[in-house]
């Protein structure tokens, strides 16, 4: 049996840290994933909303460097969860249990600061500026190369 998923969206808020009894750490945060096609009423690109669970050092991690907005991926299995809300009723609630979460996209600050002009650049190397001198054409025959 597999049951493996890999998402990349947007994190619609603030990772939340929570901790466990036991001491066992425990981040949830919902990314906004865009559908790669329109509805054809509306000419919109449709989002699922999918809620991420991560444990432990993975938790720590997420609640540390991510914040809302930020472009994540996410690897992990799909998981459901049987409980019953305020009226009694049965529900199931359906949620990825991540194993690892990448970074999606670049830093704002990486994203903020200016490209680098070629006045900034550091002068190339003498030796890949200067022709090789040593340099001299094979004359190996390749007829019997088999391709």
């Amino acid at each position: 049996m597999l049951n493996h998923i890999d998402l990349m969206g947007r994190l619609t808020r603030a990772p939340e840290l929570r901790t466990t009894a036991g001491g066992v750490s425990c981040c949830t945060i919902t990314l906004a994933c865009d559908r790669d096609y329109k509805d054809p009423t509306s000419g919109q690109y449709g989002v699922d909303f999918v809620d991420v669970v991560t444990w432990r050092s993975t938790a720590e991690f997420v609640c540390r460097y991510f914040e809302k907005g930020q472009l994540a991926v996410v690897s992990g299995r799909l998981r459901s969860r049987k409980y019953q809300d305020k009226s009694g009723a049965n529900r199931t609630a359906w949620e990825v249990q991540a194993d690892n979460v990448y970074f999606g996209g670049g830093t704002r600050q990486r994203d903020a600061a200016p490209a680098p002009s070629d006045a900034d650049a550091p002068p190339a190397p003498a030796s890949a500026a200067a022709p090789a001198r040593d340099f001299a054409p094979m004359e190996d025959d390749d007829s019997e190369l088999p391709f």
